[in-house]
């Protein structure tokens, strides 16, 4: 049997047999966690108020875009609004610090909106592999839960993001063929479909 122990800034990997007296050594192999090795995991309460200051952040500072928390009322109540049917929400963790999260909305009929996905900019990059991991964890879980339409509308001001997503399967669409439950957002202006 294969076992995995989490602690602090190290994983710990062991193989062994379970029973009583059977002699077998315990094999371990710690490995150092390096960003690739970010934890990502779905959002808990106790993650609210860094998710907004990212989301917040990047929005605001780097972007200049004039929106705030009220504008956003999923983002002061995840839990009811995305993570419920087969909907969700991850966070993307470096030691205890959410540096990025992405969601899955659940829209009805097979279909899902990714929204909310935002990775700091000290952690953004191939080489990091955040955003990637995110992206990879929500077609994941939307495979399991057998959607069969990702949509995502983003503003023109996000270009590394819209590279981002036709490099991995997106396509853009126009906001006419979007579905009619799709949660539209005053500012974005550009929409993308992935089909699973």
């Amino acid at each position: 049997m294969e076992g995995l122990i989490q602690g602090g800034n190290y994983h710990e990997y062991g193989n062994f047999s379970e029973g009583k007296g059977n002699g077998k050594k315990i094999e371990r192999k710690k490995k150092k966690r390096t960003l690739m090795d970010s934890l990502i995991r779905p959002f808990c309460m106790n993650d609210e108020q860094q998710v907004v200051d990212l989301i917040l952040s990047i929005q605001q500072k780097e972007f200049n875009i004039p929106i705030t928390a009220e504008n956003q009322p999923d983002l002061l109540d995840i839990p009811n609004y995305y993570q419920k049917y087969q909907g969700n929400f991850w966070v993307a963790l470096h030691n205890e610090d959410v540096i990025g999260t992405i969601s899955l909305l659940d829209i009805g009929n097979g279909q899902s909106a990714l929204r909310k996905m935002f990775v700091h900019q000290h952690y953004r990059g191939s080489e990091k592999g955040i955003a990637r991991n995110l992206l990879k964890t929500l077609l994941d879980w939307t495979k399991l839960h057998r959607f069969r339409e990702i949509y995502l509308g983003t503003t023109p001001f996000f270009l590394a993001a819209h590279r981002f997503y036709e490099k991995n399967g997106f396509t853009e669409i126009s906001k006419k063929d979007l579905p009619k439950t799709f949660p539209l957002m005053e500012v974005d202006t550009k929409f993308y479909k992935y089909t699973l």
